[in-house]
C-alpha cells in the first residue's frame, strides 16, 4: 500500500523519475539565473559611449553611492561585497555616456590612498567599505574601514583604512590576507581562493 501511495503522489516518497526530473528542472532554472547575473555582474555587455546612466543602472542594479564629478558628470558604485571582492565604478560623462566601467579594488588604486586624504576622498576612489567590519577603537580615537578583495596571487585579502576619527582623514592603510588573520573564508566559507 506504501509503494502505491509514493506512486499515485500522494503522499509518501515522489516517484525518482519525477524527484529526478524535479532536480534537473531546478538545476538548470538556477545555472540560468546565476549565468544571467554573472552576465551584469561588472557591467561588461555595457558599451563605452552607447550605454547611459539608466543602462548601467538597468544592468548593474541600484548604485550604492553616487558623485557628481567636477566636469558635469557622474560616477556609480557598484559594490559586490561583502563575499565579492569587487567594487565596479562607473563614469557617466556629461553627454549622459558611460565613458568608463572598472573594478576599484585593486592594489593600484590602494595605492591612491594617502596619508591626510578625507574619507570623501577615499569613499570616491574605492566606494563604501563593508559595514559589518567598520570598527571604532576609542583609546586611539581611529575609526578602520575594511574592503575585501582578490589579491594578486588569488587569495582573499582585506584592505583597511586607519582614520583619525575626529578629522575624518587617513593615518594609515593595511592589507592582510585572510589566511594571515585566521578567517580563510571567513563566515562565508569556501577558502582563500579568487579570482579576479
Amino acid at each position: 500500500m506504501e509503494g502505491e501511495r509514493g506512486k499515485t503522489g500522494r503522499g509518501g516518497t515522489p516517484p525518482k523519475c519525477y524527484a529526478s526530473a524535479m532536480n534537473e528542472k531546478t538545476i538548470l532554472a538556477l545555472a540560468t539565473c546565476i549565468l544571467a547575473g554573472c552576465a551584469s555582474y561588472g557591467g561588461h555587455d555595457l558599451v563605452i559611449g552607447e550605454a547611459g546612466e539608466a543602462d548601467v543602472i538597468r544592468t548593474m542594479g541600484t548604485p550604492a553611492m553616487r558623485w557628481t564629478q567636477p566636469d558635469g558628470g557622474v560616477r556609480l558604485a557598484f559594490p559586490r561585497g561583502p563575499m565579492g571582492v569587487h567594487t565596479y565604478m562607473a563614469d557617466i560623462g556629461a553627454d549622459g555616456k558611460l565613458s568608463a566601467i572598472r573594478n576599484v579594488l585593486t592594489p593600484e588604486t590602494f595605492g591612491e590612498i594617502a596619508a591626510n586624504m578625507s574619507a570623501d576622498e577615499v569613499l570616491r576612489r574605492l566606494g563604501p567599505p563593508e559595514p559589518s567590519w567598520t570598527a571604532y577603537f576609542s583609546r586611539r580615537n581611529e575609526l578602520v574601514w575594511v574592503w575585501r578583495y582578490c589579491d594578486d596571487w588569488h587569495q582573499l585579502a582585506r584592505f583597511d583604512v586607519l582614520f583619525d576619527a575626529t578629522a575624518r582623514r587617513v593615518r594609515s592603510t593595511m592589507t592582510q590576507r585572510e589566511d594571515q588573520i585566521g578567517d580563510c573564508g571567513g563566515e562565508y566559507g569556501g577558502g582563500c581562493w579568487c579570482s579576479r
